[in-house]
């Protein structure tokens, strides 16, 4: 039997956000492997094994899928959102570049919390936009600081993954001192928890209104561009929008 990896996203919560591409796969196979809450979200059945493990052993997961792939099973790799937005994708590949691996590979794309929130909230992405990861386990925060910075300066719209934790609640103080020195008083925010689960919660705020403790780590944080506005209860971003 010949083995293969799907690397799938399961969207931001919500079953309905589950492409039927990702279903089938998730049908089709003998393992399942992942961080423990996105593997509880696929559900038991005969002939599958279910292989959760903690957040911070991507890499050891990622081996776990190529030697049961090289056995012959059907892996499925979970990871919320989209697997290549700061999620597995990118592991699996750091793992096959070490192990010198040629498996058969598929990455299968998922709606990801930051397109989730955008939904919510109306258009705020309308326009050129970055997203940034604001943990600083795999990067120094300088470098988190410096792409923030440029990034405000480019009036880009941006969306923040990973914004503040039990371990690090003093780094999102940071961002918005960041974002107050670049940008104006004005300027709106989104903080969007837990999009499309029964927990979700929606704020909309400017920045001088914003405070560290409305992010946790089940939180995207949308800023909006100098031309970002309101209309009615809807936020968005006009297409034409940008300074020079």
């Amino acid at each position: 039997m010949t083995g293969w990896i799907a690397v799938a996203g399961l969207g931001p919560g919500d079953d309905a956000l589950v492409t039927p591409e990702v279903a089938t796969a998730l049908d089709q196979a003998t393992d399942v492997i992942g961080y423990i809450p996105y593997v509880a979200r696929v559900a038991p059945r005969p002939g599958l094994t279910l292989h959760p493990s903690d957040n911070r052993v991507e890499l050891d997961r990622a081996h776990h899928a190529l030697d049961l792939a090289a056995a012959g099973r059907r892996v499925v790799i979970v990871s919320s959102g989209d697997p290549g937005v700061f999620a597995m994708a990118s592991a699996l590949f750091e793992a096959v570049e070490a192990a010198g691996a040629e498996p058969d590979i598929r990455i299968l794309p998922g709606i990801t919390a930051m397109l989730a929130a955008a939904a919510r909230a109306g258009a705020p992405l309308g326009h050129d936009f970055c997203a940034i990861n604001l943990s600083d386990n795999l990067k120094p925060f300088a470098l988190v600081e410096h792409r923030l910075r440029h990034a405000a300066r480019g009036d880009f719209a941006m969306a923040f993954y990973n914004p503040r934790s039990r371990s690090r609640p003093e780094g999102f103080a940071r961002v918005l001192e960041i974002l107050r020195e670049e940008c104006e008083p004005e300027r709106l925010l989104i903080f969007a928890r837990a999009v499309s689960t029964p927990d979700e919660a929606l704020s909309v705020v400017t920045l001088a209104e914003a405070r560290p403790d409305m992010a946790d780590m089940r939180t995207v944080v949308l800023v909006g561009n100098a031309a970002t506005r309101r209309v009615g209860r809807w936020v968005y971003t006009p297409r034409s929008a940008g300074r020079a």
